[in-house]
């Protein structure tokens, strides 16, 4: 069954014994980030703290919830859509992208139906710092909210635009949002509100259903709802509600909305803040203002918060899998939709947001540099610094396949390229730039442009040679099995090859 709000999702995860709740009093300062960065890095139950310290609202923290398992981190979501379990990686970006090509328009609900609106919150007794905003990183620049969708106007959809953009908490009403400029959001925000001297509507939605955050985390083109794709991923309605203090219109189910506006011209101190490389980010920069008019919440709300940096290596997180789950779909049928002939474009599961495989097939001279040309200069894609381009026969999700194409077919003299020197974009959240480098402190884009890179790992070989190795390797198994070897350690090959599901 598919799950309607962030609650049904976690009693999905508590019936898969996913989930382990503490009892005890546990302090938002370092102490919940603490143990959630444990259970990342050991593939643990995700985390519920139940008692909260030093707070005024009855509320929880949840660790990472989005986070899936580390050998199929697609699998939670898989459960949260209503699909087939155990599905491979091809099979679940198959099931994804057939959903997101019949988006589903969202519904309208009164407020009285809305379980975000149990306790509303306006003008005086708005109070940011009631809530248990966590300190995640120990010389991170204070307290964040980090794993919630920004809703903000858009004119050319009836429901806005959904983006993700964390926020550092400031005092009982003000906080400062990390707007970097080439991002949707942020440009309306820089380039239409803030010129015109006008205030810009936004609310922060926290605790949403799964198909609300993986859509969030999509690349959605201008003019596209994300409310209708989110829809689309669950094969049914999304809940809106009309909120209190602005014309926008939030997930009704959600945890928490904060409603309010981005100041012109104003703006706070933000960050550092431990990123998704697994370092510091810095250094502390000025963001727009987000100055807060009312709070909605649940009865006794869960708040969901991620330890960035945990997603690196051979842990996971909830950044990582998003990425895996919802921006590589998404990615691929942007891909197919722009002509390319790309069977699976991946996030490299160590480095989800810089490094990206993609399986394709070289139809034609330049067809490699042609694709390279438009995912760099895509929107949704500015963070990745390189790309591996792979044959449609290797499986993109598996890592053993990729450094095996790489090794096997990549020439270090002639396939592995620098593309764009001194033009491409650059998001300056990274640590190889210097700080001078890293930009403006009033918008935070990078002063200099930067180069990107990709690897050329396909084969020169034609197709049907590599059908007549997979037919002489299924042949020479066969014939040691006849010989009396046992048969496991090659169920046991196919299974880490393909992932346990179908060869596709």
């Amino acid at each position: 069954m598919a799950a309607d709000s962030f609650r049904d999702y976690l009693q999905l995860l508590a019936d898969d014994d996913a989930l382990v709740s503490f009892d005890e009093p546990v302090s938002w300062d370092l102490e919940a980030s603490a143990i959630t960065m444990l259970a990342n890095r050991t593939d643990g139950e995700v985390p519920l703290f139940e008692s909260v310290g030093a707070t005024d609202v009855d509320a929880a923290l949840v660790g990472d919830p989005y986070r899936g398992p580390r050998s199929r981190p697609w699998d939670h979501f898989a459960q949260s859509f209503d699909l087939s379990a155990g599905l491979s990686g091809a099979a679940y970006y198959d099931a994804v992208i057939d959903r997101l090509r019949s988006p589903c328009e969202p519904r309208l609900l009164e407020p009285e139906r809305a379980p975000c609106k149990d306790v509303v919150h306006t003008g005086a007794d708005v109070d940011l710092l009631s809530f248990p905003w966590p300190y995640v990183h120990r010389s991170d620049g204070g307290r964040y909210s980090n794993l919630h969708t920004i809703v903000a106007p858009d004119p050319e959809t009836e429901w806005g635009r959904w983006s993700s953009h964390r926020m550092m908490i400031h005092d009982d009403a003000l906080a400062s949002l990390l707007f970097l400029a080439g991002e949707q959001v942020p440009n309306r925000y820089y380039y239409e509100y803030e010129p015109r001297g006008e205030p810009m509507p936004v609310a922060a939605v926290v605790g949403a259903e799964p198909a609300v955050q993986c859509s969030t985390e999509m690349w959605i083109p201008t003019g596209r709802s994300e409310a209708a794709f989110a829809g689309g991923l669950k094969d049914r309605p999304v809940d809106l509600v009309a909120c209190e203090t602005n014309d926008l219109s939030v997930p009704a189910t959600a945890e928490l909305v904060i409603e309010g506006h981005v100041l012109p011209n104003e703006r706070l101190d933000e960050g550092p803040f431990g990123d998704y490389f697994g370092y510091m980010n810095g250094p502390r920069r000025s963001m727009p203002v987000f100055a807060v008019d009312a709070i909605t919440h649940r009865a006794e709300p869960r708040v969901p918060f991620c330890v960035e940096g945990t997603g690196v290596g051979y842990g996971q997180n909830s950044s990582s899998t998003l990425q895996t789950a919802a921006a590589g779909p998404d990615a691929t049928l942007g891909l197919q939709a722009a002509g390319f002939d790309v069977d699976a474009a991946v996030p490299w599961r160590f480095t989800s947001r810089t490094v990206w495989v993609i399986a394709t097939d070289r139809s034609y001279p330049g067809v490699l540099h042609e694709l390279a040309n438009f995912v760099f200069t895509t929107w949704g894609m500015l963070h990745i610094d390189f790309f591996v381009f792979v044959d449609s026969t290797v499986d993109a999700h598996d890592p053993r396949a990729v450094l095996t194409a790489i090794a096997l077919n990549a020439d270090p003299d002639t396939d592995f390229h620098q593309f764009g020197v001194e033009r491409m974009p650059k998001v300056p959240l990274n640590i190889y730039q210097t700080p001078d480098e890293k930009g403006s402190a009033d918008v935070g884009t990078s002063k200099a442009k930067t180069a990107k890179a990709y690897i050329d790992a396909t084969s020169d070989r034609p197709p049907e040679d590599d059908a007549e190795m997979e037919s002489l390797r299924a042949r020479a198994q066969q014939l040691l099995v006849d010989a009396g070897v046992s048969p496991e350690p090659f169920e046991l090959l196919e299974q880490r090859q393909y992932g346990g599901g179908d060869r596709r």
